[in-house]
């Protein structure tokens, strides 16, 4: 059964922290017309975590393989159409923007330069920065791949980190949704993404809220 006074915290949280980094995704947000840039990708293996650091935020994604990444991206479009000809489409600022409002996400493939935009690509960071273990690389890319398709977002509880920390780690958490609400630590969600267990563990420090 569910909370409704977390339901109702988490919604809130969710509005200030869109609110707070609104202009992130006004600028270096794929599909708007900025010269690409290539990438030599003979150096990424197959299930290595690709980190776009971007003004505001950072975009994350899996390596398939053969210039193509794994991300979630949301898009608008997911809830207005069918037509897979226009959703494949690199995603724009304005069907990202609307996506994030009505939280719906897909996880898709795109190439690395759809992916990365023009930015520097970090490769595999995560692993030093959260200081975990990771999967073999195959099984980070049989995750992400088991995953492609519609899904619903949220920028607290489900978004691009938390998807590359799944398929990395086993467990989705997002260092960054903390920090963008101003709590570092003090809020840490651990949800293992609902794909193999329905068990969810939220810590929070009420001192901060």
């Amino acid at each position: 059964m569910k909370n409704p006074m977390l339901e109702a915290v988490s919604l809130v949280l969710e509005k200030l922290l869109l609110i707070s980094n609104f202009k992130l995704f006004s600028s270096g947000t794929p599909g708007e017309n900025k010269a690409m840039t290539t990438y030599s990708v003979n150096s990424f293996l197959r299930g290595d975590v690709l980190e776009v650091p971007r003004t505001n935020f950072t975009h994350y994604g899996i390596y398939l393989g053969d210039n193509r990444v794994a991300h979630m991206m949301p898009d608008i479009l997911l809830a207005l159409t069918d037509d897979k000809g226009l959703t494949q489409k690199v995603v724009s600022n304005k069907r990202l923007v609307l996506g994030v409002i009505v939280k719906v996400a897909s996880i898709r493939v795109d190439t690395v330069e759809d992916f990365a935009y023009g930015a520097d690509i970090l490769v595999n960071h995560l692993d030093k920065s959260l200081k975990k273990k990771a999967l073999l690389n195959e099984e980070v890319a049989q995750r992400a791949e088991k995953l492609l398709g519609t899904t619903s977002y949220s920028l607290l509880w489900n978004n691009c980190e938390h998807f590359v920390t799944y398929c990395r780690f086993g467990t989705a958490i997002s260092p960054q949704s903390d920090k963008g609400m101003g709590y570092d630590n003090q809020i840490r969600l651990c949800v293992p993404f609902g794909f193999e267990t329905d068990e969810k563990v939220i810590i929070m420090s009420v001192t901060k809220l």
